[in-house]
């Protein structure tokens, strides 16, 4: 039987702020573009501390490389129940990457306690953390209200929305939990632990992009590679 596919959200405040909405996370939170990584200038109007980093960036070869080793040998994840540092899904409906990248930002780490009590949100952190990895695909695949939510954010945005399989980019969320930068895609094997970071360190110091994001920007660097593009935004609490 064919499995679901979506289309594509795109990534930025306007349309991951009204899948918050709609899915019940707290309006004392926002996500925030951000323009830069080394520019103080342009992050100014991001509250800090950032809770979590949402990205996109294109799957380039230096990249795959590097995912293909890191993932190599891992048996299936086998994490779940509430000792678990971070709740993790993987993917498995088309094109929802952008919508479980927003949930694995909302879930984890502080912005949990920003879950409104009884939302949509609310349940399915609730119903996924007893789960292991595919009865939690499957609560994901089954979810009438996050597929609901998913298709009302989908007009939003500044460009003609595509439903074909978006190869060429993914998205990742970087949060910060229990101390650690973590790496969550719904592609990958499990959840990514990048290292620790201090009480004074958020997901936008100069340690967690390092660990993260510049990571991957270097990979393609030191390959001589030329595409560096990425779109990435941030969620805060509002000041």
């Amino acid at each position: 039987m064919e499995r679901k596919k979506w289309v594509m959200l795109e990534n930025n405040p306007e349309v991951m702020n009204q899948l918050a909405e709609k899915l019940g996370l707290s309006s004392d939170l926002s996500f925030y573009d951000v323009w830069s990584l080394d520019e103080p200038e342009l992050l100014a109007h991001i509250p800090r501390p950032a809770l979590a980093l949402l990205v996109i960036l294109p799957f380039t070869p230096a990249w795959g490389r590097d995912r293909q080793a890191e993932d190599a040998g891992k048996s299936d994840y086998e994490g779940h129940g509430p000792e678990e540092p971070v709740i993790w899904f993987k993917q498995t409906i088309g094109n929802a990457c952008g919508s479980i990248g927003f949930l694995h930002c909302a879930i984890n780490g502080p912005a949990a306690e920003y879950i409104k009590p009884g939302s949509d949100l609310d349940k399915i952190r609730r119903d996924a953390i007893p789960l292991k990895m595919e009865d939690r695909a499957d609560l994901l695949y089954n979810s009438v209200p996050f597929e609901e939510a998913h298709k009302s954010c989908v007009p939003l945005g500044d460009t003609v929305p595509i439903s074909e399989e978006h190869l060429g980019q993914h998205f990742v969320a970087f949060v910060k939990a229990d101390g650690r930068l973590w790496e969550l895609e719904g592609s990958r094997k499990g959840p990514l632990d990048r290292g620790l970071l201090g009480d004074d360190e958020d997901v936008l110091s100069p340690k967690a992009l390092d660990l993260g994001l510049r990571r991957v920007i270097r990979l393609e660097q030191e390959a001589g590679g030329k595409d560096l593009r990425f779109s990435c935004i941030a969620l805060s609490r509002k000041a």
